[in-house]
């Protein structure tokens, strides 16, 4: 069934939350998000969270952190990503 005529699970709506969040949905996609979040108790929390994150991560400079730590990201990053 076409996500606009069903609603959508908590899963789902994890799965979509960073490209509504980026704006890049369907419309219809949008609109059944909207629905979800206006009828659920947990994912208004979930992403406001995300939003936060997405914001504070995106203040983070190179500089504010220690090289050590970039080391260990960058290596869990070419651990995940081996093709990249």
């Amino acid at each position: 069934m076409p996500i606009l005529r069903r609603r959508i699970s908590c899963q789902e709506l994890v799965e979509l939350a960073s490209d509504y969040l980026d704006g890049t949905l369907t419309a219809a996609a949008h609109q059944a998000v909207e629905r979800h979040l206006v009828s659920c108790p947990n994912c208004p929390n979930y992403l406001a969270q995300l939003r936060l994150t997405v914001e504070l991560t995106g203040r983070v400079r190179s500089d504010d952190v220690p090289v050590e730590l970039l080391d260990v990201l960058s290596r869990a990053w070419e651990d995940l990503h081996p093709d990249t």
